[in-house]
């Protein structure tokens, strides 16, 4: 059975680093056999479908052809069409009442205790707020994520410690679930 999914490269395309041209991307995803790739934005969103592997063996594979390809590591997330819409009909905002930069989510590797956000005092960050989903965190950030003190507590390493994480603003969210339900 084919699947569609998206991969969410984490920290390329930024500030000069870790360049990563869309359209190599594209090449060596359809190198990996992969088909229907196709790319959104230039910071590491593509979108495939495949008839082998699960999330988890997909990120580690495309990873792996980045690094032997580019030279450099890159922590890659893979997830299927029915999660993307699942986080999107779970955002727990009325995301469409919005702005998109007022939205984000970031994705995790695996699921996520609450307990492991414990130490974040809500109360300190109003108007800002996050709630926790399944391997997701959604973040409302009324003066945009640049601007978000609760969004760099949230990002702390001791709070993301063993976790591979990546960060999405809600334009992305919407169209990386509907380019992998054409």
């Amino acid at each position: 059975m084919t699947t569609t999914y998206a991969a969410l490269l984490r920290g390329i395309n930024v500030g000069g680093n870790k360049k990563v041209p869309m359209a190599e991307l594209r090449t060596l995803l359809q190198r990996l056999g992969h088909g229907d790739v196709g790319t959104h934005l230039q910071s590491g969103n593509a979108f495939f479908s495949s008839d082998r592997g699960d999330e988890d063996s997909l990120a580690a594979e495309l990873s792996d052809a980045v690094e032997r390809h580019f030279g450099f590591t890159v922590d890659v997330l893979v997830r299927d069409h029915a999660y993307l819409r699942a986080v999107r009909e779970a955002c727990p905002f009325p995301a469409a009442e919005l702005e998109a930069k007022q939205v984000h989510v970031t994705y995790f590797s695996a699921p996520v205790d609450p307990g492991r956000f414990a130490s974040v005092d809500p109360a300190a960050f109003l108007p800002e707020e996050f709630r926790l989903g399944d391997r997701a965190l959604y973040l409302y950030a009324p003066d945009g994520l640049g601007r978000s003190k609760l969004a760099e507590v949230l990002a702390r390493p001791r709070l993301l410690k063993g976790l591979t994480a990546t960060t999405r603003n809600w334009n992305t969210v919407v169209k990386l679930e509907e380019l992998t339900g054409a």
